[in-house]
Formats: C-alpha cells, sequence, structure tokens
C-alpha cells in the first residue's frame, strides 16, 4: 500500500489524519514536523500545522510559516487546557487549506497529552479526525543524562518527573538526532529506555541525515492510535515541575547603518545568553531564535541552543548581509524568569556591541513561570 492508500485507508477517505508529535524543550520537534509536511506535501497531500505555546511571539511558528506550511499558533497554554482553541484551529486550517492532515506540536513541557487531547479528539469528534500514534521525541545527550548514562547539566527531580511522563504515555519514543550517537551509545540508551518503558517501541531517526525518516513518516501516515488506559498522573508534582522553569518570549527590532553578518550576531547571542545562565547555574532546555529581515517572510535564520553545554547550532543560516530585522527569542531555563530577561538583555547589549552601528531594541518581553494544568477533558480510558 502506498502512502496515499495508507493515508485514506486510516482517515476511512473522509476525515483527516490527527498526528501529534510531543517531546521535551530541546528534542527537535519543530525539526521534525517541517521534516514530516514536506514529505506529505511531496506526495500531494494538503497539510495543516498548529504550535503551541504558554506566551506568545513563537519562533516555532515563524520558521513553519516561512518553510510555506498553512500555520495555526495556539498561545496562552497547552493543548490540553486549551481544547476548544485547538477545535478553532484546526477549523481555520479546514477553511484556509483543508488539511488531509493535521500536525500538532505541543508545549514541551507538557505531558497526558494522551487523555488530555488524543483520546477526548476520539471519542468526542470522532467523526472529524483519525488519530496516528502519538510520537514522543528525545534529544539524545540530554537522555543519556537523565538515564544516568553520562554526566551533564541536569534538571531537577521534579523537571524529570514530566521528561519521563512524556516518554511513559508515548505510543512511539523516537530517539531523534540520532547522528549525535555512535552505535554503542545509541544500544545503551535504547537499552535503558527500553528496561523502564517496556510497552512502548523505540524509533531512531535524524532529521539532519534523513536517517529512518521514511519509515516513521509511514508509520504515522498508515497507523491510528491502538486504545488503552491512560497512565496516572500527580498533577500536583506535575505543576512543581513546570513551576521551576522560567519561560520568556521576545521580539527584538534590529537597525543598522550597514548591512550586518546576521549569522555572526545570532552565533555571539547565543553565545552571551549560554554564558550567563551558566555563570547563574540555570539549565537551559531551549533557547531559539529566529532572524527576519524586513520585507520577505520567507528571508529567516535561525539559531538553537539546547543544552548549556551544546554549541549554538544555526539552521538555516542566511546567505546575505542584513540591515533592518525583527528578531523572535524563545528562551526557557531552569530558573527564574527574571535571571532569563537580564541574561537576554545583557546578551543583546554585549552582541550588537560587536557590530558598529547596529541598534538592538526590546519590541516586546514576557517572561513567566507556567501556571498549574487544568485541562477541559482528561478520559483515562477508551473502547478500542
Amino acid at each position: 500500500m502506498n502512502t496515499t492508500d495508507a493515508i485514506k485507508a486510516a482517515g476511512a477517505g473522509n476525515k483527516p489524519k490527527y498526528v501529534m508529535i510531543g517531546g521535551f524543550l530541546g528534542a527537535g520537534k519543530t525539526t521534525a514536523v517541517g521534516k514530516l509536511a514536506a514529505w506529505l506535501s511531496a506526495k500531494g497531500w494538503r497539510v495543516g500545522l498548529i504550535t503551541n505555546d504558554q506566551g506568545r511571539n513563537l519562533v516555532d511558528t515563524t520558521l513553519l510559516r516561512a518553510g510555506g506550511f498553512a500555520t495555526e499558533e495556539i498561545p496562552g497554554g497547552c493543548f490540553c487546557c486549551r481544547f476548544n482553541a485547538l477545535l478553532e484551529a484546526a477549523r481555520k486550517l479546514r477553511m484556509e487549506v483543508r488539511p488531509d492532515v493535521f500536525i500538532a506540536e505541543p508545549v514541551g513541557s507538557c505531558t497526558d497529552l494522551v487523555a488530555t487531547v488524543a483520546y477526548p479528539l476520539r471519542k468526542l469528534h470522532r467523526p472529524d479526525f483519525a488519530v496516528a500514534p502519538v510520537s514522543v521525541l528525545v534529544d539524545p545527550v540530554r537522555a543519556e543524562v537523565v538515564f544516568g548514562l553520562a554526566k551533564g547539566g541536569a534538571f531537577s527531580e521534579k523537571v524529570n518527573y514530566i521528561y519521563r511522563k512524556q516518554l511513559e504515555e508515548a505510543d512511539l519514543i523516537v530517539i531523534a538526532k540520532c547522528d549525535l550517537l555512535d552505535a554503542a551509545r545509541l544500544e545503551g540508551l535504547r537499552g535503558a529506555m527500553a528496561a523502564q518503558f517496556p510497552r512502548q517501541e523505540i524509533l531512531a531517526v535524524s532529521s539532519r541525515t534523513g536517517a529512518n525518516l521514511e519509515a516513521w513518516f509511514s508509520r504515522l501516515a498508515s497507523e491510528s492510535q491502538t486504545a488503552t488506559t491512560a497512565m496516572k498522573l500527580d498533577y500536583e508534582i506535575y505543576a512543581e515541575g513546570e513551576a521551576l522553569l522560567g519561560w520568556l518570549n521576545c521580539t527584538v527590532n534590529l537597525r543598522a547603518r550597514k548591512a550586518f553578518a546576521a549569522n555572526l550576531f545570532l552565533t555571539l547571542l547565543a553565545g552571551e545568553v549560554q554564558k550567563r545562565l551558566k555563570d547563574q547555574k540555570a539549565e537551559i532546555a531551549h533557547l531559539k531564535m529566529t532572524l527576519k529581515t524586513d520585507g520577505d517572510s520567507r528571508a529567516v535564520a535561525a539559531a538553537n541552543v539546547v543544552r548549556n553545554d551544546a554549541a549554538p547550532e544555526l539552521s538555516p543560516p542566511l546567505r546575505q548581509g542584513v540591515r533592518n530585522a525583527q528578531l523572535t527569542i524563545n528562551l526557557r531555563a531552569e530558573a527564574a524568569p527574571d535571571v532569563l530577561g537580564a541574561a537576554i538583555r545583557e546578551g543583546l547589549i554585549a552582541s550588537a556591541a560587536a557590530f558598529p552601528g547596529l541598534c538592538a531594541t526590546l519590541d516586546h518581553l514576557e517572561h513567566f513561570r507556567p501556571g498549574k494544568p487544568m485541562p477541559t477533558h482528561r478520559l483515562t480510558g477508551l473502547a478500542a
């Protein structure tokens, strides 16, 4: 059966597929969503994307729209707490592009998505969606630390509670960025995860090299989620873990007298912020930035930092100099929000100083800790 026939069969030919790709902050969700959307589009299928965050001004939305994909954004809370907004986003996409497949990327600190999103879609909106198996991505280097296989910057136990619960509820655990580990380390990580989560199937893929993406994407296109009993979750520990994470979103206007090297600016800024957070012993979960040139929505550069000990990574870079641009920054770390705010402000000053004539002006900044999750629905079981 080819992919076209598989999607039709999975969705009974008359309702779109709902694909949810979760995972902790920095796991590589947005890159994977973009790769899956491109893969489906190349096969002739209309795709609608839904991004999600606790705050506003999302790097993810900027990147996916720059890729030419119809994308709706749900700010101000996770899918589970904004379930009706999720349905409204799907309605808007239906009016715009009539998707054959919805791809949804939840907040990276969110768990319990099966009971609060997948099962309610299946039971309460069965005529509207065919729900695919839920994938949960992991960054393998971060995962080695969480599972005690390597030393490195670590989160506190309550944050790790969320990380492990994401894996526990997964239908498919996907080791993203598998190219970062050699064969022995990859097998060691597989074994450690399989010992703690024996029900889950574990895949290893790489968006960078393309390794095993076809097999994973074909599974999502052709298979439907199997009904099981939802996991148990202590919402008090969950809320306390989320509250340990500082959240910062901001936009910055960049104006220069002459063109400057945007790629170098992003790399310098990422390093400056990273250095300040290390000094505060604040573990980065994800720092991601996009720099979008004025007048061209697809001329976008992006930078990522996913751990304190990780080098800033540009993907994609810009190939030309820039004079006027808007910078969007999303920063999540285990630290007080004001620590994140100071790191961004000081980092901007230090980075701009390296480019004579460049002015970096904060347009909007919000920083906070997430509130306690209060899901719209929670179904603990579902008939097969």
